[in-house]
């Protein structure tokens, strides 16, 4: 059977340009693919501006991604979030005030952008933290009480 590419698709107001450019300065290894933009046609359904950013295709970290602008019917909800592993706390603190600059913190490393996109800023060391059932409740208790994820708090919370 022939392998399929999975390529997440972001619905947007009309911020999808500028969400794609936002996101390839946050992350290395990022491109912009392509930009197609509305025309005159289908004005009357579509109500964007000739010229407006229609689609962008970009990547980040060889992950295919596609931005839409398609109107204000729906939003971004929790239920949905990207999680960006970090091997280290510099890299925690990196992508925490990137993200959230113009966003909101959340609970466990969770926090939305300037977009209402949500992330999840998590230690890759967490799942091993996590696999010793006995330690693994005061782990959970530790991270339950943070915003941005302290790994050096966690590591200590495990070795108690």
């Amino acid at each position: 059977m022939k392998m399929h590419s999975i390529t997440p698709c972001l619905w947007f107001d009309n911020q999808a340009e500028d969400a794609a450019k936002f996101y390839t300065t946050v992350f290395k290894n990022s491109t912009i693919d392509q930009v197609s933009r509305y025309g005159k046609e289908g004005f009357e359904i579509h109500g964007k501006p000739e010229g407006t950013a229609m689609t962008v295709a970009f990547t980040i970290e060889g992950n295919k991604f596609t931005a839409l602008n398609g109107g204000p019917m729906f939003k971004f909800s929790e239920a949905i979030s990207f999680q960006v592993m970090c091997d280290s706390q510099e890299e925690i603190d990196y992508f925490w005030n990137k993200l959230t600059q113009g966003g909101e913190e959340g609970p466990c490393g969770w926090l939305k952008d300037q977009f209402g996109l949500s992330w999840q800023i998590i230690p890759s060391v967490l799942p091993k933290l996590m696999q010793d059932q006995q330690r693994a409740g005061r782990v959970t208790n530790a991270f339950m009480k943070m915003k941005k994820m302290n790994i050096a708090e966690l590591e200590n919370a495990y070795h108690l």
